[in-house]
């Protein structure tokens, strides 16, 4: 047994916060002090083993004694709560960052990541001895900083896992091949790390790969039993890898939810060493499941933690409220990272953005909220918690156009949030009224200030004969159209939603737009999915062109190369962009009007999120 508090950990999540040069920054310490206070364990993001290993340029090291310092700061905070600390240590190999500067690429092969990047050098004995000093320096150094346990990455793609993996090792010597050849590294390392230890040992793996030419969790099965054999204290089972299948590395909302707890289960049942659940744990229903039917002992949560901070003292009832659902978008947690600002959160506006904690309000002030979308309901809710009493006017539906956010294909889970506002509401006793709100509704007499949420409305571009047209009807089920072809004028994120559940029902499509990046907007893994279903389904893809006229069933579209025809198109979609919507504009009867959302500007979900709330915290 690990001998926590509880059977809560925190995964490793990559945070981007450190300023360039490895060390911990105030936003680290604000991050994990909010989510150590009732959790059993805290694993830290990823630590850098050297410079020239980094995966982000704002990654955290512990390549050097002079990180022990800030990490022995982070750390102070986090046992201040009574939580534990994990090192999570970790060798990339071919996965390191191309774009870093410095960066080198070592492997159990001499072949590119699937997916692009850096061409590694195959390892040699040196090297290997290099890396075997590099892990026990890191664990060390790891201990002398105070943290509780050290993780070893083994899986997900990364060096361990490049050895360990019949689709990647291609050697021929004594560590590759047999499966026997294939564990000796990875067991090196680990059989010198457990030696430099006085503190427990985790090993992290992939209980598959889910690439036919990768590991199976039969193979998981044996390497979990050597994984015992050699002294570790638990095993850390997830799934998939950086580089063959980032949408299982990344647990994406389009790939199916509890995979990785059934390969737990599996390896559980080889081994006496507890076993931690991974993999899109983010409701008390989850948490219950797990314990139930899989006799869970502990249970990562990663995602979940940065949309609620609270999960753990919410599920343990320490904490009042409801828990704010993670909707595995990837969105603002991965979208962070990767665009270079650091770790978000779509759901969570506090997550780096250094707005403050809801505080009471000495005044009490009478506000409507005209509009029910994710910004009017995120700021009903902040004016209510503050001490403001709150009509919120919605004319249709709670969610306004987020509702048509989960009705693609995979990503049924985006719903949750619009569940969560709901239920929010209902416990907060804010009052709802379902209708339009008028002119009438919204005098000075009857509220200090308006806050504007009413969303925004489709921008149908001037097209020469365009009389009937689409927009997101398809997006449902009752209105889907057979075996037709249907015209999507616009490659955004709305066009490209409504072409995958187009091609589900056997239509030919044919995506016409007029920049010369197709999706743009889309999140990462949902784009190159995307992509790939509507290229296997023959979707036609046109960019850099514009539709000029449209004559019954005939297109003209026009591109630097002149004008094509698009001939026999039973249907057109018109998804060109949206247009801010307000009802009430140079209206001066009425009291101090406030806009957010897409009313302010078009936007995304989060920015949404977190306008709202930046303007309830200031009301």
């Amino acid at each position: 047994m690990l001998n926590l508090r509880n059977e809560f950990i925190m995964a490793p999540v990559k945070l981007g916060y450190s300023d360039g040069s490895g060390t911990v920054t105030q936003k680290h310490l604000d991050f994990y002090n909010d989510r150590s206070k009732h959790i059993g364990a805290i694993t830290l993001e990823p630590l850098y083993m050297d410079a020239g290993l980094r995966e982000l340029p704002t990654q955290l090291g512990i390549d050097d004694d002079n990180k022990i310092e800030g990490l022995k700061k982070l750390l102070d905070v986090i046992h201040g709560h009574g939580a534990k600390a994990i090192a999570h240590i970790n060798h990339p190999g071919r996965i390191a960052n191309p774009k870093i500067p410095g960066n080198y690429y070592w492997s159990s092969t001499d072949k590119a990541c699937e997916n692009g990047g850096a061409i590694p050098q195959m390892m040699n004995r040196d090297m290997m001895d290099s890396v075997i000093k590099m892990h026990v320096d890191a664990a060390r150094r790891a201990e002398k900083a105070g943290f509780d346990f050290v993780e070893l990455q083994m899986g997900h793609g990364y060096l361990m896992a490049q050895f360990l993996s019949p689709g990647v090792n291609d050697r021929t010597d004594e560590y590759g091949g047999s499966f026997e050849n294939r564990i000796r590294f990875p067991l090196e390392v680990l059989k010198a790390v457990r030696s430099a230890l006085t503190i427990p040992l985790i090993v992290r793996i992939s209980g598959d790969e889910m690439t036919p030419s990768g590991f199976h969790v039969e193979d998981m099965q044996k390497f979990a039993k050597h994984l015992e054999q050699e002294g570790v204290d638990a095993i850390h089972v997830t799934a998939g890898s950086a580089c063959s299948t980032p949408p299982w590395f990344f647990q994406h909302m389009f790939i199916p939810k509890g995979k990785t707890w059934q390969l737990a289960a599996q390896i559980k049942k080889k081994v006496k060493v507890p076993v931690i659940f991974v993999g899109r744990i983010n409701s008390v229903r989850d948490v219950e499941l797990l314990k139930n039917k899989y006799q869970a002992e502990y249970l990562a949560l990663g995602r979940a933690m940065i949309a609620d901070p609270g999960f753990v003292g919410k599920y343990l009832c320490e904490e009042p409220g409801l828990v704010r659902p993670c909707l595995a978008c990837s969105e603002g947690c991965l979208g962070g990272v990767k665009s270079g600002k650091g770790l978000g959160c779509v759901v969570n506006p506090m997550v780096n953005t250094g707005l403050p904690s809801v505080e009471k309000v000495s005044l009490s002030k009478r506000y409507a909220v005209v509009g029910g979308g994710l910004a009017g309901m995120q700021t009903a809710i902040s004016l209510k918690e503050r001490g403001h009493d709150v009509v919120l006017f919605e004319k249709e539906r709670l969610g306004g156009q987020f509702n048509l956010a989960y009705l693609p294909p995979n990503k049924e889970s985006l719903k949750e949030i619009v569940d969560y506002y709901e239920a929010e509401l209902q416990q907060l006793d804010v009052e709802v009224r379902m209708k339009e709100a008028t002119r009438a509704d919204l005098q000075s007499q009857y509220f200090d200030g308006i806050v504007m949420a009413t969303g925004a409305v489709p921008a149908v571009p001037p097209i020469k004969g365009l009389k009937e047209y689409y927009w997101t009807e398809f997006l449902e089920d009752k209105h889907l159209p057979e075996r037709q072809k249907v015209l999507v004028i616009g490659g955004g994120l709305i066009g490209m939603e409504v072409a995958s559940k187009l091609v589900d029902k056997d239509n030919r499509v044919v995506i016409v737009e007029m920049l010369d990046e197709i999706a743009r907007g889309m999140e990462m893994i949902e784009k190159a999915m995307t992509l790939k279903k509507l290229k296997a389904k023959g979707a036609e893809i046109i960019i850099k062109h514009t539709v000029t006229e449209i004559n019954g069933i005939e297109i003209k579209i026009k591109g630097d190369e002149g004008e094509k025809l698009i001939a026999g198109v039973d249907k057109i979609v018109v998804a060109t962009g949206m247009r801010s919507y307000h009802p009430f504009e140079g209206d001066e009867t009425m009291p101090p009007v406030y806009f957010v959302g897409d009313a302010l500007n078009v936007g995304k979900a989060q920015e949404a999120i977190r306008e709202a709330y930046e303007l309830a915290m200031t009301l």
